[in-house]
């Protein structure tokens, strides 16, 4: 089936009712045949009905074998970890979401992991930089929040030689618009509180692998350490999934519209937006991805500018993910990335100026709308501070 239908079509005959939707397991523990005898489901932190038909559709839609839910992203990336020896290092692109950068910079050390940030853009530079300690390479592509682009094919085969695992944040795009694992990567990621689930009610995350040995080590972690998504959000996410391939669609069509419409502007000093003509790697993201996703971010030049502008917008919310119907709007220097740690601010941390737009499904002329009034209210207050000053 391609992906689209996927979507809609479970693989399930496991309900002896032949329910048309899955129900929820919502129950903890299963009554066993006997006092000696274990039946294919026992506890819900081991395996859960619910979460296994998540897992299945999540898998084939990344085209791996096997996918681990958890109960956020960064217990899936946290995940990654149990994966790297104590001693062994790992590799990590210089553009991340900031809360993946805090738990690299303060938890991996604790576990006695190294790391190290680079340019992940540029294969050259990422095989001179691994080590003989290097046991993971760690990409977001495109990434958050200035969505450059990272060239999965030639890391992978950079990894391959070296004998380091590739893993890929694929959070913004989804599979339906890029599948590392056909690129060449180990491990895939998702914050699946975002695009997957898409209604903003949920917070879950997922690793999918194609590797056995890889599967069974994340599966052995995660019910030993008790990380497994609940039935619930399951239940959830699986409902998500339905409506993704008409999401992923329309955000993509309207984030588009939106980026070019502030390529435009005279009041914007730069756009980040993956198919504007001169943003860094738009042929090689055309190349291995079908779309461009709902993210978009600019500069205006002027963080106190920016700041009026995001208090001034009406139909975008002030909120830190992305993925949701709704869209929303944020600094991301002030709020999602203000947990990358202080002595890694000034490298790390995206401008203090740039705007970083999650477009949902409203009509897009009503999101342009809001932007022009929220600029216009910006530039007067600005004139009129400016005035006061003098």
């Amino acid at each position: 089936m391609r992906s689209a239908t996927r979507c809609v079509h479970l693989r399930d005959d496991a309900d002896p009712h032949a329910a048309s939707v899955p129900p929820l397991y919502q129950t903890a523990t299963f009554r066993q045949p006997g006092a000696a005898e274990a039946g294919e489901f026992d506890y819900s932190r081991t395996d859960n009905p619910t979460r296994r038909l998540l897992e299945t559709q999540l898998a084939g839609l990344e085209g791996g074998r096997h996918a681990f839910a958890y109960g956020s992203g960064m217990a899936a990336l946290a995940a990654l970890l149990r994966l790297v020896e104590p001693g062994g290092e790992i590799l990590a692109g210089d553009d991340l979401y900031g809360g993946t950068t805090r738990w690299l910079a303060r938890v991996a050390p604790l576990c006695g992991v190294a790391v190290r940030h680079l340019d992940a853009t540029d294969p050259e530079r990422v095989a001179a930089a691994i080590g003989r300690r290097t046991r993971l390479l760690l990409v977001e592509t495109p990434s958050n929040p200035r969505l450059r682009i990272a060239p999965l094919a030639a890391l992978a085969a950079v990894a391959r030689r070296r004998g380091v695992r590739l893993a890929v944040d694929n959070s913004l795009l989804s599979p339906l618009l890029q599948r590392p694992l056909a690129l060449g990567a180990d491990l895939v990621v998702h914050s699946a509180t975002k695009i997957l689930g898409g209604h903003g009610d949920l917070t879950a995350g997922v690793v999918v692998v194609d590797d056995e040995v890889l599967a069974e080590r994340l599966a052995f972690h995660r019910n030993a350490e008790g990380a497994a998504l609940a039935p619930f959000e399951a239940w959830l996410l699986l409902r998500g999934l339905k409506t993704l391939a008409l999401r992923v669609e329309q955000q993509g069509r309207s984030a588009a519209l939106l980026a070019h419409h502030l390529a435009a502007d005279p009041r914007v000093r730069r756009v980040w937006f993956p198919e504007l003509p001169g943003h860094p790697g738009r042929e090689l993201h055309a190349a291995q991805a079908a779309g461009p996703g709902p993210l978009l971010a600019f500069e205006t030049g002027d963080p106190e500018l920016s700041r009026r502008l995001v208090d001034g917008l009406r139909l975008f919310a002030v909120a830190v993910s992305f993925g949701s119907v709704a869209s929303a709007a944020t600094l991301p220097f002030r709020l999602s990335h203000a947990a990358v740690p202080e002595p890694l601010r000034d490298r790390l941390a995206p401008p203090p100026d740039l705007v970083r737009l999650a477009v949902g499904l409203e009509d897009p002329r009503d999101l342009i709308e809001d932007l022009e009034q929220a600029w216009a209210g910006a530039t007067a207050s600005r004139t009129l501070a400016a005035g006061g000053e003098r």
